[in-house]
């Protein structure tokens, strides 16, 4: 375990050449103070616990004071924007502070947003607001809890600093962890800059930093684009399956790792709805829930785009190449898809009519507006159809017959398989959470943390969303319907 003073960082991202970042010191916040730390994420990086409570943990982590073996660096990178190719973007409000090797855990990027103005900011401040930052801080410890890849959040630093959006608001800044912040949009920088040479040394750091058993492969790059592929096909479909949405899937947001990055606007599905929009700022609805499997592929046809000189010297042969890694997607999507999804409804087995009984039932729940994640928790307890037996859940539905029509199939879909209903419910239970983080529960953290200075609310949903899958006593009301005021809530490219 380390002091913060001695963390073992190594900054591999630094030793590549000057095209790849800009060297930017963190701005200060003004008069920062600590909101939230997450134990679990110090933990990655062999942080002793005593060190969270230090006044240098503040500073080191706020801009005021370098931490000692980092070199800042903000990253340069471009990408498809709401599907529109924008030259240069790079790191505008965020700064990788440096990279720390546990022997334990690996690579962890300590990545600093909100950290004020870079070369890469535009027209930006460079600052993040606190509402932002919770939201962000809470969704990545959220879709850890669910066994989802993500970012992780190690610590929220506020600031009375004001900060213009939609309206003046409070600065923040989040240290977030991931092991790499190489994006798609990365290699569409050198692709389309024509810097093929830094594109080789971009595949090749990658391959060895985080894909080092692709090394001794014949093709490495090409391995390396199936390996994406494959782990952004699963990706997507861990997203489907819990019902999330991510409301800016462009290039620059989607990891090489496979991994969630890039908390904005967000959502988790509440009543069932195919065509959810979480961005307000998404006007087309691009990102709606239904078309994310869709985009992931076009966001991997831009980055095979982009490997295209890295596959063969020969047009044709890359091009071809490249068809055949993204031909891997669908399939891998559909197959992680309907595993989950036969896991949510307790199935062991694979049988000829399953797609048909997953569609029906989502069209069901769609046409009543029932609540996706409480239905599937619900459904654990499925009893052989009877009104009386499973009246907790005909009354989610308006047309309570259009349940008994699908009820009667699913008793005699778990029939053929010999289904046990007393081993089937803590198997589904743990495949279906009975807590998400609803807009709503993120705006009531957000509302007493920005009104009354009270974080208590955020540490308490960051426990709970660590355990979604299991019962916790005292804690139903967060897995209740939402308020009617939480149909209000609008999250934009601001949030």
């Amino acid at each position: 375990m380390h002091i913060l003073e001695e963390l073992p960082f190594q900054n591999t991202y630094r030793r590549l050449p000057d095209a790849f970042y800009s060297p930017v010191a963190p701005t200060p916040l003004a008069d920062p103070y600590r909101i939230s730390v997450n134990p679990d994420a110090a933990a990655l990086i062999g942080l002793k616990p005593e060190q969270m409570q230090r006044p240098e943990f503040v500073d080191y982590f706020s801009g005021r004071r370098a931490l000692p073996g980092s070199e800042p660096l903000a990253m340069c990178y471009s990408g498809h924007q709401f599907g529109h190719y924008v030259p240069r973007l790079g790191d505008g409000r965020a700064i990788l502070l440096g990279e720390v090797h546990d022997p334990h855990t690996g690579k962890w990027d300590l990545h600093l947003k909100g950290a004020g103005l870079t070369p890469y900011s535009r027209q930006g401040d460079g600052r993040a607001v606190l509402r932002s930052t919770i939201r962000e801080y809470l969704c990545s410890e959220a879709m850890h809890g669910l066994g989802i890849p993500t970012s992780r959040g190690l610590c929220i630093i506020g600031s009375d600093e004001e900060v213009h959006r939609e309206k003046i608001e409070t600065g923040a800044m989040l240290v977030r962890l991931a092991p790499s912040h190489v994006r798609f949009g990365s290699f569409e920088y050198f692709y389309y800059t024509h810097q093929f040479d830094h594109l080789r040394t971009l595949a090749e750091y990658v391959i060895t930093q985080h894909y080092p058993w692709l090394a001794g492969a014949p093709e490495p790059s090409l391995a390396l684009l199936n390996e994406v592929v494959a782990r952004t096909a699963r990706l997507i479909a861990q997203w489907q399956l819990v019902g999330f949405a991510h409301g800016v899937m462009n290039t620059d947001n989607m990891s090489i790792l496979g991994i969630t990055l890039d908390y904005g606007p967000f959502g988790f599905l509440e009543h069932y709805d195919p065509g959810f929009v979480c961005n307000h700022s998404d006007h087309h609805g691009r990102y709606a829930f239904d078309r994310q499997p869709d985009i992931g592929l076009f966001n991997l046809s831009c980055l095979a785009q982009a490997m295209l000189p890295l596959l063969s010297d020969i047009p044709e042969e890359a091009v071809a190449q490249a068809q055949a890694a993204l031909a891997l997607y669908q399939p891998a999507l559909v197959e992680h898809y309907a595993q989950g999804m036969r896991a949510k409804l307790g199935l062991q087995q694979t049988l000829a009519d399953d797609q048909k009984l997953v569609a029906d039932l989502l069209e069901i729940l769609a046409i009543n507006q029932v609540d996706y994640t409480r239905f599937f928790r619900a459904l654990a307890g499925f009893a052989h159809p009877s009104a009386d037996a499973n009246a907790a859940l005909r009354d989610m539905f308006r047309d309570r017959t259009a349940f008994d029509t699908w009820a009667d199939r699913y008793a005699r879909r778990l029939d053929a398989e010999h289904s046990d209903a007393a081993e089937r419910r803590p198997r589904m239970n743990r495949s279906n959470p009975k807590y998400i983080l609803r807009n709503y529960l993120a705006e009531a953290a957000i509302r007493r943390a920005q009104e009354e200075r009270d974080y208590a609310e955020i540490e308490r949903l960051r426990q709970l969303l660590g355990k979604p899958y299991e019962e916790q006593a005292g804690m139903e009301h967060y897995a209740a319907e939402p308020p009617d005021w939480a149909r209000h809530i609008e999250v934009s490219c601001s949030s």
